[in-house]
């Protein structure tokens, strides 16, 4: 038996597209910071598997306003989850990280699995970076000392048609599309437009995890096209998806950028996964468009 925590978010609801008979929850089942209801949880499903999703997430600003939420929520998660699937004897825990766990700057680009921790994450989402750097360590601890088949992937930015459009809990294509959508002759963008990033589409990790399980594969990775986009970029691949070329990008440069560069190298994973293909951004980002037109009506 598999069971989904973060069920209802966007990479859940596109694992439950390929993984059907799993059983998804989200916070209004359980609330995963509380240990008591993650025992109850435990108890009533009893999975084999848990592919554990579940997580605070939210933008810059209000990783800013609120770094001691974002430090113990997913701390207590984490924490709480992992030591309830040691207890219930859970043979397969699949832990998902984010490229927010590196540290700001390293020597060289891509960062590699082995650059974890040689630095301190980037300060504009520090608390949120740390606690989900913790959790790899945990499981690491796990690992070693009770010899788990346990694992972490590590994807770069997600966005996809399953995402929320409001403007703090929205991954950064889905805000960006939103703005494009309803803007008439201009949108303004924080920051310089300068930062590099790499962006996912969220069925592609949700395809990478199922290979992961299918495969019985207990390796640690990072999860990432090699396609690199400055902020400006993105912006104008997302005029041309929502049919806005004539749309002017003003940038706001006495806003933050957030971390100037993270994009990871997956090698690791593609040597497992020898023909994988990610879902290229431009075709991605067409299809959250799509949806989002249908979901709105307009």
């Amino acid at each position: 038996m598999i069971l989904v925590t973060g069920g209802s978010g966007l990479v859940g609801k596109h694992l439950k597209d390929i993984l059907p008979d799993a059983t998804y929850i989200s916070s209004r089942d359980f609330d995963l910071t509380v240990l008591d209801e993650v025992h109850s949880m435990m108890d009533i499903y009893k999975p084999k598997i848990v592919i554990h999703l579940a997580a605070r997430v939210g933008g810059i600003m209000d990783n800013i306003k609120h770094p001691v939420d974002y430090l113990e929520e997913n701390i207590l998660m984490n924490t709480n989850i992992l030591k309830k699937c040691h207890e219930f004897n859970v043979e397969r825990v699949i832990a998902i990280l984010s490229t927010c766990v590196y540290p700001d700057k390293v020597d060289s680009y891509p960062m590699k699995e082995k650059d974890l921790f040689n630095g301190p994450p980037t300060s504009t989402n520090f608390s949120y970076g740390f606690a989900k750097r913790c959790m790899a360590a945990h499981i690491d601890s796990y690992i070693k000392q009770y010899n788990k088949k346990w694992c972490y992937l590590t994807p770069c930015n997600l966005y996809g048609e399953y995402d929320k459009y409001d403007e703090h809990n929205s991954h950064y294509v889905s805000a960006l599309i939103k703005k494009i959508h309803e803007a008439d002759d201009a949108i303004e963008l924080w920051g310089t437009g300068t930062p590099l990033r790499q962006f996912m589409y969220g069925g592609d990790l949700a395809r990478v995890i199922k290979y992961v399980i299918d495969n019985n594969i207990v390796a640690s990775f990072n999860v990432a096209p090699k396609k690199v986009y400055t902020i400006n970029e993105i912006a104008n691949i997302g005029k041309k998806a929502c049919g806005k070329d004539k749309l002017i990008i003003n940038y706001d440069s006495t806003k933050p950028d957030g971390q100037f560069r993270k994009d990871v190298d997956s090698s690791k994973l593609l040597s497992i996964l020898k023909d994988f293909e990610f879902t290229t951004l431009e075709e991605g980002i067409g299809k959250v468009y799509d949806n989002f037109s249908k979901r709105y009506n307009q």
